[in-house]
């Protein structure tokens, strides 16, 4: 069994960017995350503990200018918190292993997918194309991404 966590190492590489937005609970700016327009198909995990978080299959265009899932790929990876910063009371979503803040989750996703909108900062993940997920350790997450 693979153990994610947050080291020392893992931080020191993060970029400034990257590094505001998972320690700092910072937030990229609508329609500049790298992630945002890719349609690749594989995983979404932590940028600094390597847990996995999304799928392809999970992502969607919700119009908002950041990467939208609709759930997790196991929800014992995510926390949700209570979030009540810049005069709003909204959910924030961060990584259980590694602690990094992702984004927030929001009732208004497709309701045939069960309503919510995981909205995930670009900057908080690394993607795992399918072809290298075996290899990367992510092999037993395979049946949740489409095929090629």
């Amino acid at each position: 069994m693979t153990v994610y966590k947050k080291t020392d190492a893992a931080v020191a590489r993060l970029t400034p960017e990257q590094f505001r937005v998972t320690q700092q609970n910072g937030t990229e700016r609508p329609g500049s995350g790298t992630y945002l327009n890719n349609h690749a198909i594989g995983i979404y995990v932590d940028v600094v503990s390597g847990e996995p978080l999304f799928a392809s299959s999970d992502k969607f265009d919700s119009g908002c200018g950041w990467p939208s899932f609709t759930k997790p790929i196991q929800s014992a990876n995510v926390k949700e918190l209570h979030d009540s910063s810049l005069g709003m009371v909204r959910t924030e979503v961060r990584s259980a292993h590694g602690d990094s803040h992702l984004g927030h989750v929001f009732p208004d996703g497709p309701r045939d997918r069960g309503g919510l909108r995981y909205c995930i900062n670009s900057a908080s993940l690394r993607f795992i194309p399918r072809d290298e997920m075996d290899a990367e350790g992510y092999a037993e997450y395979l049946n949740q991404v489409e095929e090629n």
